[in-house]
């Protein structure tokens, strides 16, 4: 399969999820104006009878490419953020919210600039593509355990992404 990598902007993400960005963001000026506040800059959702959330550092090891692409997974009571401490890029690859995701949908997105993303529950997404070593911040439900559903490609489905 050849995917194309598209950048990411707020309109060919939505169906997926949100660009978290402060690019044209309105901000307050707090702390006797030496912080710039960007509020509420994504949704995020928490489902189910257990409500709470957690966050979370990860950090990334610089994924070498071609990368196996062999799994899919999605979070069904919680959306989950994904956000770099510095300005970093990571590949998104999503396919649509389905019981089964389909192949034939999958979109692969570049996030460049420090921003960040937020998955829609259920959005099917391969684990974090780092193109770095990098950190990222990630809020999801603290219910780890119930809230990830796995797809295991079979061999045919099984393919390589490329990055240069």
């Amino acid at each position: 399969m050849n995917y194309q990598i598209k950048n990411i902007n707020n309109e060919n993400f939505k169906k997926f999820g949100e660009l978290i960005s402060i690019k044209e963001k309105n901000y307050d000026e707090i702390n006797k104006n030496t912080t710039k506040s960007f509020f509420d800059l994504a949704n995020i959702q928490i489902e189910g009878e257990d409500k709470k959330s957690r966050l979370n550092i990860f950090e990334s090891k610089k994924r070498i490419f071609p990368l196996q692409i062999n799994m899919l997974e999605n979070h069904p009571y919680s959306s989950q953020v994904f956000l770099p401490f510095l300005n970093t890029t990571f590949l998104v690859l999503v396919a649509p919210i389905a019981i089964k995701p389909n192949l034939g949908e999958i979109e692969i997105f570049k996030v460049t600039d420090g921003d960040g993303i937020n998955f829609n529950p259920k959005v099917w997404h391969f684990p974090l593509i780092s193109l770095d070593n990098a950190k990222y911040i990630t809020i999801d439900k603290k219910d780890a355990k119930t809230n990830i559903e796995i797809y295991n490609f079979d061999k045919s489905e099984i393919f390589e992404l490329n990055y240069e």
